[in-house]
């Protein structure tokens, strides 16, 4: 069984927590900031943070267009909180100059569950994880409001969409790196292992 080489896009954002989760799925994990570093992953994680931040950033290192590249050539990509902000095809309540990669055919709303002092932690049914619910921690987190047909809703909380599925790219509103809980992330290494 092959270990891929999954990058953490270590612009902003809980990076460490997503390295250490990664690790303990059985994947070699590493930062990449640099187009040069993400020609050498198998895959990419784009962790939570602030999503307007993490698209300056990605423009102002060189990172959008690769990142756009990669993403559109089919890299799997897992993106969490901002990571979801960043593969959605549209956004509502985004900066006019917010700029997205796209992968996933969804409309997604930024900050849906509230401010920062509106975090909250909750236990999410993810349609193909065993072992019973998923932690998730949701922080200023945004929520899908429409998707397109070849997309696949994973899992709802109060009746919002919160995690889907386009081909071999994955999105989740809230954060299961920061529950020490490690399936999210197995099931996204199970994934690019699938296309090795």
């Amino acid at each position: 069984m092959t270990n891929p080489v999954i990058g953490v896009l270590a612009l902003q954002g809980d990076v460490r927590e997503h390295l250490i989760a990664l690790a303990a799925a059985d994947a070699v994990a590493r930062p990449v900031r640099r187009p040069d570093e993400l020609a050498e992953v198998d895959a990419l994680v784009i962790p939570g943070g602030e999503s307007t931040t993490m698209s300056k950033l990605a423009v102002l290192f060189g990172m959008l267009e690769p990142l756009r590249e990669r993403v559109k050539a089919g890299m799997p990509v897992y993106g969490t909180c901002a990571g979801m902000i960043m593969l959605a095809d549209k956004l509502l309540d985004g900066r006019e100059d917010q700029e997205t990669l796209g992968g996933i055919d969804m409309i997604v709303r930024r900050n849906a569950f509230g401010r920062q002092n509106e975090s909250f932690e909750a236990k999410i049914d993810f349609a193909g994880i065993e072992g019973g619910p998923v932690e998730g921690v949701f922080i200023r987190a945004p929520w899908v409001e429409s998707v397109g047909a070849p997309v696949e809703v994973l899992a709802t909380y109060d009746g919002h969409t919160v995690a889907v599925r386009q081909g071999n790219v994955l999105a989740t509103s809230f954060h299961p790196e920061l529950t020490g809980d490690d399936r999210v992330h197995a099931y996204f290494v199970d994934m690019v292992r699938a296309g090795l």
